[in-house]
This record gives structure tokens, C-alpha cells and sequence, in this order.
């Protein structure tokens, strides 16, 4: 099956339709406001209904509390949510349960034992993403543009479903693919010319680079 693509942290209609026309199968908005990609509910809705019932909207936080997620997810009308903070397995159950939506988790990873702790969310989370480990004092849990060694997902990759991330580009998501087997990959800052200011061109690239990608 062909290796799904997750275009993350767009903020402009134009960013949008360049996911789109290129084949993007998920849409990421980011509601994190300390992040450079983070975007107010009235422009999430404008880009959300851009892709609408062309590729799954993904509602991206990092610990969000119910006041946050009751509000967002009324206006904005995500397909899924992606948990991108320290959420424990309970907490990933209870939004799932709450909102009646596919949750993706994300596991930050520098080594093989912190990929085991996917496991953990194996019962609440409908989709793992494996992103690259902050360095200690990060203002930001992902995004940061580093890549983890990706043979530290050997043991944990065939006992769940997954999304690969961090620091993918259109140069090295072939390599990533081919090494994994991803089903899915995840796309943020390797696609921008400056902290959350998207690049169309490397956006195109970076999809041309997935469909032309072979998995192992």
C-alpha cells in the first residue's frame, strides 16, 4: 500500500491547496500558541473546510485541557486529534471516549526503550507517531527539525499501527520509508523556509519524494 503523507502545522490556504493538489492524505493544524505554526480557531475552520472531504483534518495540542478541546474541536470539526504532550494512557482514552474521534499519540523518541513506551498507549490510541526527542530545555515538544535514529523502532514497529516524524524532508523520507516500512509519514518543518512559513515547492517535493518511496 502506498505510504500516506501528514502535511502538519500549515497556517494559509495556499499551503493548503499545495498539500492537496499534491496528494496529501492528512491536514495538520496546530493549536499550540507557543508554537511558530500555532493558528486561532476562525483560521483553522477556513483552512479545515478548504480540505474538507479531501484529506483528514487533524487537530493538533499538547495537554490540552477539556475547556480547550471542547472549544476547538465545536468550531473547527476535526477528523482526528493528536496528542503531541506527556498525555498518560487514561487521559488518551478519556478524549477518545469524549469526542467520539480517532486520536493519533505522539511518543518522542531518542533510543529503542523510548519507542517501547508506545506500547502503553496501544489500548487508548488509534495511531502512534514516533517523533524525535526534544533536546532537554526545547520551548517546543516537536517540530524542532531533528531526526532519531530510526532502527530504535525495530522491536515496537510491527505491534503497531504508526506515523513516522521527525526531521523529514523531501531528501531523506525515502531513506525513512524504505528502512521503517512506514505506512504513514509526518511532515512539518522539513517543509518550510523559516519556522512555521511553509515552502510550496518543498511541500511538492516531499510528496513526489513519499509516492516515488518504496517500503521495506
Amino acid at each position: 500500500m502506498p505510504t500516506e503523507v501528514k502535511i502538519c502545522g500549515l497556517k494559509t490556504v495556499e499551503a493548503v491547496d499545495t498539500a492537496l493538489d499534491g496528494g496529501a492524505d492528512y491536514i495538520g493544524l496546530v493549536f499550540f500558541p507557543r508554537s511558530p505554526r500555532h493558528v486561532d480557531a476562525k483560521t483553522a475552520l477556513k483552512l479545515a473546510d478548504r480540505a474538507r472531504g479531501q484529506a483528514k483534518i487533524v487537530a493538533l495540542f499538547v495537554d490540552p485541557d477539556d475547556k480547550v478541546l471542547d472549544s476547538i474541536i465545536e468550531t473547527v470539526q476535526p477528523d482526528m486529534i493528536q496528542l503531541h504532550g506527556d498525555e498518560s494512557g487514561p487521559r488518551v482514552r478519556e478524549i477518545r471516549k469524549r469526542f467520539h474521534l480517532p486520536v493519533i499519540k505522539a511518543v518522542k523518541v531518542g533510543t529503542a526503550v523510548d519507542a517501547a513506551r508506545a506500547l502503553r498507549y496501544n489500548e487508548s490510541a488509534d495511531l502512534i507517531l514516533f517523533d524525535a526527542k526534544a533536546k532537554p530545555g526545547a520551548a517546543l515538544p516537536g517540530g524542532n527539525g531533528l531526526s532519531f535514529d530510526w532502527r530504535a523502532l525495530a522491536d515496537v514497529k510491527d505491534r503497531m499501527k504508526f506515523m513516522l516524524s521527525g526531521g523529514l524532508t523531501p531528501e531523506n523520507v525515502a531513506a525513512a520509508i524504505a528502512l521503517t516500512g512506514a505506512g504513514a509519514v509526518d511532515v512539518s518543518s522539513g517543509v518550510e523556509s523559516a519556522p512555521g512559513v511553509k515552502d510550496n515547492g518543498m511541500i511538492r517535493r516531499f510528496l513526489k519524494a513519499v509516492k516515488e518511496a518504496k517500503q521495506s
